[in-house]
């Protein structure tokens, strides 16, 4: 089997570690027929990037914050049927807290709320819209992951699956697995993705020596790029 060695895990949360999809399509479908858009085109958007920056670049001119809040409201309450991913649950409890850290578009509130809907683990470090100035794709907000693990971004891994958050990644220097739950191959590869699976399912990790190291066991997985 191939390996990924790394020190540290910055994870997304939808679209790696939980599967919220139905609940952020209802959501963004109602705000944009609200609002007259395209509800197709508007989920897409919407997707890997802070709710509140949508929301700026299709109503410039309205109110931001009760617009946001509003949205917010709305994915707390819709958690009906909001499931851990493939693979999720274990591979967060093969991982030392210190070794991980969530990073994700949501507010922390409804991060929260996922996390213990879908029964993941607690991270001990978890980075949200409210912590950064500068959402995915700018690179801020797994620099604050990193940050906060204490470790070099260079020598984490980022798992991802939206095109904005992969960009994310590797503006930040670290390497990237993306998983198909969201966008295709091509988009994956297009926006930088070193490798491509399934889910975390694929994905084993052993410590090795002091600690300091992980090595994460590849399984069936295609690499996406060629140096």
């Amino acid at each position: 089997m191939d390996t990924i060695h790394c020190r540290g895990v910055l994870f997304d949360l939808d679209g790696v570690l939980v599967d919220s999809t139905p609940a952020v399509a209802r959501v963004w479908a109602w705000w944009a027929r609200k609002h007259g858009f395209d509800a197709d085109k508007v989920v897409r958007e919407a997707h890997g990037k802070p709710s509140i920056a949508t929301i700026r670049e299709l109503l410039p001119n309205a109110n931001h914050e009760v617009e946001n809040r509003e949205v917010e409201r709305r994915e707390i309450e819709d958690v009906g049927d909001v499931v851990p991913l493939p693979g999720a649950v274990e591979l967060l409890k093969a991982l030392p807290l210190d070794s991980w850290a969530i990073v994700t578009s949501c507010t922390r509130k409804l991060a929260e709320v996922r996390i213990g809907t879908a029964g993941l683990s607690k991270p001990r470090h978890l980075v949200t819209s409210n912590e950064v100035t500068r959402g995915k794709p700018d690179p801020e907000p797994y620099l604050k992951g990193a940050l906060k693990l204490g470790i070099p971004a260079a020598q984490c891994v980022v798992m991802e699956d939206a095109p904005a958050g992969i960009r994310a990644g590797k503006a930040a220097g670290a390497q990237v697995v993306a998983l198909r739950t969201t966008a295709d191959d091509a988009e994956l590869r297009d926006a930088g993705a070193d490798w491509i699976v399934d889910n975390c399912a694929e994905l084993t990790v052993e410590p090795r020596g002091n600690g300091e190291e992980f090595l994460f066991l590849r399984r069936r997985i295609k690499q996406s790029r060629t140096s």
